[in-house]
């Protein structure tokens, strides 16, 4: 019995002296919500994928007649003023074709070589002209275009604080029902943002010239996750009270 009076203080002193560790793990009351923003501006750049694909009966005919092919186009984007470094192989492949099944094993009726590149336009007006080019020395094919916007991130600036502007603005509606008060911000994320890439249609050979093109816009986007804290009535945010001594 003499040892039972120690013992029960010291569970009790730890209980205390726990509490307030246990007080600080609870996380505060909070709004959590999303904000969202945009901004529109015309791309300033913009990248042209086309390239030159041969078939031919052997596969050194293809090959040879591909890189002749090619050769033709890169001097022509050349001329058109296009520098090197804004030039871009990005698929070279040389494939056989098969025969129509009959039974048996299917036979190797040729091979098909291809080489793709892509083009970097730092003038989005030359877009149309830089196609015409393409198709004009002997391009096949032409795969699409992507318009993008260089400075993306500063353009954004605006929009970022636009966006948590409407995380406020929607966060103090949620109060209002809720008879609370918001406090400071406990958390905010951005989700993503950034221009989407515009898709253009594959282009049949043999299309006519001066191709029509037009860039438009790119709506640039921001999403933030904000967490607000809630006021409790002395102040502090809701869920950090400190247990009473």
């Amino acid at each position: 019995m003499k040892h039972r009076a120690p013992l029960a203080a010291a569970v009790i002193a730890g209980a205390l002296l726990a509490t307030p560790a246990l007080a600080q793990m609870i996380p505060p009351a909070a709004i959590s919500v999303t904000g969202e923003a945009t901004v529109s501006v015309p791309p300033d750049q913009a990248l042209v994928d086309g390239g030159v694909t041969s078939e031919a009966k052997t596969a050194r005919e293809a090959s040879d007649a591909n890189n002749t092919a090619m050769g033709k186009v890169l001097l022509a984007l050349k001329g058109a003023g296009i520098e090197e470094k804004d030039v871009q192989t990005w698929r070279l492949s040389l494939q056989p074709q098969s025969a129509p099944k009959n039974i048996g094993p299917a036979a190797i009726a040729s091979y098909r070589a291809s080489n793709r590149v892509t083009v970097r336009l730092r003038d989005v007006t030359k877009v149309a002209n830089v196609i015409d080019t393409l198709v004009g020395a002997g391009a096949n094919e032409i795969g699409g275009i992507n318009f993008m916007v260089s400075q993306a991130s500063k353009l954004l600036d605006d929009a970022r604080e636009q966006a948590v502007a409407d995380a406020r603005r929607k966060a103090e509606i949620y109060a209002k029902a809720a008879g609370v008060t918001l406090g400071a911000p406990l958390s905010i994320s951005e989700q993503g943002g950034g221009p989407s890439p515009i898709p253009f249609r594959k282009m049949a050979v043999g299309m006519a010239a001066s191709t029509p093109v037009a860039q438009g816009e790119e709506t640039l986007a921001v999403t933030v996750s904000v967490s607000w804290a809630i006021k409790a009535d002395f102040g502090r945010p809701l869920g950090t009270e400190q247990p009473a001594q």
